[in-house]
């Protein structure tokens, strides 16, 4: 069995103010040409603005915690999770991965060449289950879909000259953090519980802009990229 690609897609870039269904088309369109060159592929999606909208509804109401805004968040990837498993059902597993512990019968890894997954638990992110499903498939790595084309040294939607980081240990990363713990909505390109546990096991991210298809058709091919490597 062939290894999987395990890819974090970003919640906002599948939905921001609306459902970006031209963004959606270019997305299928070269994920079907790539399995048909024979990937496998693991896609875990986060819950972009509608898991932000849903949170700060219930906020202006009562006071929430964290607790239930993740279960909000949550529940947000799992509808994303559900367009896209409709979008890809010729090739995708028929059933959304909420626990990415839960076993997966060896035919069906075999016959499906597409699953995805939402989050599963609070204080957990998307990218934390996507760095769980990539040791447990032994995936070279998790491809981080995003807004922004690299990490960079301080927040770029605050600061205009922020530099873009081309390389960086986990070590490095961590300290780029604005927190060492997780929070509802965290806007981190690798939030910190995902960080913990890629550099714990050793493993190795690579992030780009999930909208730029043709630099994402480069990465695949091996050729030159424009992203970040955290190792």
């Amino acid at each position: 069995m062939k290894n999987f690609i395990v890819i974090s897609l970003g919640g906002s870039i599948v939905v921001s103010r609306k459902i970006q269904t031209d963004y959606l088309k270019r997305f299928y369109d070269f994920i079907v040409d790539q399995i048909a060159s024979g990937k496998k592929f693991m896609i875990i999606v986060g819950g972009g603005s509608t898991a932000r909208k849903y949170q700060d509804a219930a906020a202006s109401v009562v006071n929430v915690t964290d607790e239930d805004k993740d279960w909000i968040g949550i529940h947000s990837t799992r509808l994303n999770a559900h367009l896209l498993r409709t979008v890809f059902r010729k090739f995708a597993y028929p059933k959304i991965l909420t626990n990415y512990n839960k076993p997966i019968d060896k035919r069906d890894l075999e016959k499906y060449a597409l699953f995805v997954a939402s989050g599963s638990r609070p204080g957990w992110s998307t990218d934390y289950v996507a760095f769980q499903l990539s040791r447990r498939f032994k995936a070279k790595e998790v491809l981080i879909a995003t807004k922004i084309p690299y990490v960079y040294d301080k927040d770029i939607s605050q600061h205009k000259n922020a530099r873009p980081l081309k390389n960086l240990t986990w070590a490095q990363y961590k300290k780029l953090l604005p927190s060492d713990t997780w929070i509802p909505g965290m806007r981190a390109p690798v939030d910190p519980i995902a960080t913990e546990f890629a550099s714990k096991n050793k493993l190795r991210c690579v992030l780009l802009r999930g909208t730029n298809i043709k630099n994402l058709k480069n990465y695949f091919e091996g050729k030159n990229f424009e992203g970040t490597v955290i190792k």
